[in-house]
This record gives C-alpha cells, structure tokens and sequence, in this order.
C-alpha cells in the first residue's frame, strides 16, 4: 500500500483526483473521509490542507504528495519532485496599484509588501538586494494595499482578473508553479514498485494529450511523400482499399503540429481524414 496526500478541496484537488482516474485510480468522492482506500489499486489517500501536504510528506506520514511548487518552495522542506502533472499552472507576482508609476525593482526599496508567501519573497528580495518590511497576511493578499496595510502584494496570480478587481497591477513575475508529485526521498522496494506503475501510467497518459491519431485515403502514387509528412511512432499503418489504387493510412501526429500536417496531405490527394483523440499511449 502507497500513500498519497493531496489537497482536500479546491481546483488542485479536483484535478488531482480526475488525473488519479485518468490513469485507473478511481475513489468514490461522495462520501469523503480523512483517509480513503482507493478499491483497485493498492493506494490510499490523505486529504490534507495544501499547505499541510510538504510537512506530511517530510515526514513520512504519506509516502507521495501532489502539492503545487510553490507550496514545496515555501515550506522548505526537503523533498523532491518526482515528477511535474501538467496542472495548476500559476505564478507568484509583485503587484501594486494601478495608479502608481512603476518604473523598476527599486521601486520596492522601503516599501511595506504583503503576502502569505514570507519565504519565496524574502529570498527574492534579498537576491536583488532590495530592502522592504514583508508583511505576513493568511488570507485576502489583494485588499492590503486598499486597507492601508502595506504598499504592494506578493500573492498568486493565475488570470490576474483578482488584481484588476482589487485595483492592482502585476509588475514583477516572480515564481512559476504548477503541480507536483513529491517525495522525501527512496522508498521501500514494495512502495516503489507501486510508484514506478503509478509513474508508467502518468506518462502514458500525458504523452497520449499531445497526440492525434489520423485515418485517411490517399492514393498510391503519394504514398512515399505522406510517409515523409506522417513518419508516425514506428512507421504509419497502410492498407489497400477496394478502390484500386488507393490506400488508408493510419498514424499519430503531435497535436501542436496537427493542422499543418493535415494541409500538407491535403495538398498530396488526401482525403477523407479523420482526427481522434487517444486515451493512451502505451509505450
């Protein structure tokens, strides 16, 4: 039995859990405890406060934890990342009022900045050699400047519609963070088997994101070139029609270069193609 923490409510821990049923760890969500075995993999989870989760992990308490980087990064604790999971993107901004000029870090010489993220920013200051009072707020970063608490925030930011709403205005981006596998370090034999499947199917799984599997017609005197265009995995899958001289082609292409591809076959006589999204890819 493996042991992960992850954050008992919020996005991450919505798309923690859909990721854990992407690759065919299911838990029922409907009645949620503290501790819940998942029934077909030998896991369990532990619902923790984000903040929580780099201590628990530490030590020892859960074996893994999925935590965004910027907790691991402010808490300080020795972990390491096993893997980065692609979701929960964001970063950690300076951000001040709207109305006020900016023109530059020393901008923040002497000036009072709130956040719930002491750590990540007192080291950011102190390696641009900038001299301010951190003020250390738990919640609501955005209203400081507003309240009279402090000139300017330090706090996340993912669209940045909360600094527009709050009057402010991102001038420094400072952290980038996503979500994160983490472990204090090896396991025992037993729980790295369970890690290495669980490893092996997250890949499978996020390689499978960025790819489309094509089927279409093409014509046998442009064979050779829509090999050239789709080299696929290994090579593309060619069957002969009943339609002679033409063939169906079968083959997977990266997403990111999906439309071009599919203009260069185009422009060779394919037709009739298809686009799929693929469930898994398994190496």
């Amino acid at each position: 039995m493996i042991r992960i923490a992850i954050q008992s409510k919020g996005r991450l821990s919505e798309e923690s859990l859909a990721l854990l049923a992407e690759i065919g760890i299911k838990i029922d969500d409907s009645r949620r405890k503290f501790l819940a075995q998942t029934p077909d993999f030998p896991l369990e989870l532990l619902y923790m406060r984000d903040d929580d989760i780099p201590q628990v992990v530490a030590a020892g308490t859960a074996d893994l934890g999925i935590v965004g980087l910027n907790e691991v990064e402010e808490r300080g604790f020795p972990l390491q990342v096993v893997r980065k999971l692609g979701f929960g993107a964001c970063r950690i901004s300076l951000a001040i009022p709207k109305a006020v000029e900016y023109d530059g870090l020393a901008w923040f010489e002497g000036k009072r900045i709130a956040t719930s993220y002491p750590g990540i920013l007192k080291k950011y200051l102190a390696d641009n050699k900038i001299n301010a009072k951190v003020e250390v707020i738990t919640g609501s970063v955005e209203i400081a400047p507003a309240a009279g608490i402090a000139d300017a925030i330090f706090d996340i930011v993912s669209s940045g519609g909360t600094l527009v709403s709050n009057g402010l205005k991102e001038v420094e981006k400072v952290f980038f963070s996503e979500a994160v596998l983490v472990s204090a370090g090896p396991l025992a034999d037993e729980k790295q088997a369970l890690l290495d499947e669980i490893l092996f199917r997250l890949d499978s799984a996020v390689v499978s994101r960025k790819k489309k599997y094509l089927l279409m017609n093409i014509p046998e005197s442009s064979l050779d070139e829509a090999v050239r265009i789709l080299p696929a995995m290994r090579s593309p899958t060619l069957m002969p029609l009943t339609a002679k001289g033409w063939y169906s082609m079968h083959s997977v292409v990266e997403e990111s270069q999906l439309w071009d591809k599919i203009r260069q076959l185009k422009a060779i006589g394919a037709e009739g193609i298809l686009v799929l999204n693929i469930d898994k890819i398994i190496p």
